[in-house]
């Protein structure tokens, strides 16, 4: 990534979070450090009522949010499918109105399955040919890596430090929440995000993959 781009300002990064009815803030999302990927158990509430939400951030802003969701409204889990839905449906036309939007536009996603599949490759590469930031892509992200991504390292846990200060009774209002909140969050304050990728890049190497416990932790 240092190698390849001057500055990181037309890069769209995406990413899915879950926010639970009956949710908590996690700023710095959840890490396990461990020498093997420690495959670890999520205690949760049975039924605990949630929305599954995605989005994308540059430099220019976001796009979203899209609640990944049934007819009825329910939340559902991503699949290739609903993935491939998602960025035909409500990507592409997001795009045409977005600023931070051109020809010369990368795209990153994390490893997911539903993300990585053939046909989902295969429509995250007609929208960016050749500009693919993933695994199976053109420049290979890293698995299990929240500390480079900027919606890991700060939109959900800043989005989640503000949707819950109201204690939203149900999911309808706590989608109105996200909407409101996602959109309050500024040009000037994407650039400082996307802007921090940078150092967090250079720790990383300078750490040869390593913890960046001094950048998570730091204030």
């Amino acid at each position: 990534m240092l190698q390849r781009f001057n500055n990181f300002n037309n890069i769209l990064f995406s990413d899915e979070a879950n926010f639970h009815l009956n949710g908590h803030v996690n700023k710095q999302n959840c890490r396990y450090w461990a020498v093997e990927n420690p495959r670890r158990k999520h205690e949760r509430p049975l039924h605990s009522p949630k929305v599954v939400v995605w989005a994308a951030m540059s430099a220019k802003g976001i796009i979203g949010p899209y609640f990944h969701e049934d007819q009825r409204g329910r939340a559902i889990n991503v699949n290739s499918d609903r993935y491939c839905d998602m960025l035909r449906n409500f990507l592409v036309p997001e795009l045409q109105e977005f600023a931070g939007f051109n020809s010369r536009t990368w795209f990153q996603q994390d490893g997911a399955t539903c993300h990585t599949s053939n046909d989902s490759m295969e429509v995250v590469n007609e929208l960016f040919p050749n500009k693919v930031i993933s695994r199976r892509g053109n420049i290979n992200w890293p698995p299990r890596s929240p500390d480079l991504s900027p919606l890991d390292y700060f939109a959900w846990g800043y989005l989640k430090s503000k949707v819950y200060q109201n204690n939203p009774t149900n999911l309808t209002q706590l989608k109105q929440n996200i909407r409101s909140e996602m959109a309050a969050i500024s040009t000037a304050m994407c650039q400082r995000v996307i802007a921090n990728l940078c150092s967090r890049l250079e720790e990383s190497q300078q750490r040869n993959g390593h913890h960046l416990d001094n950048i998570i932790f730091s204030k």
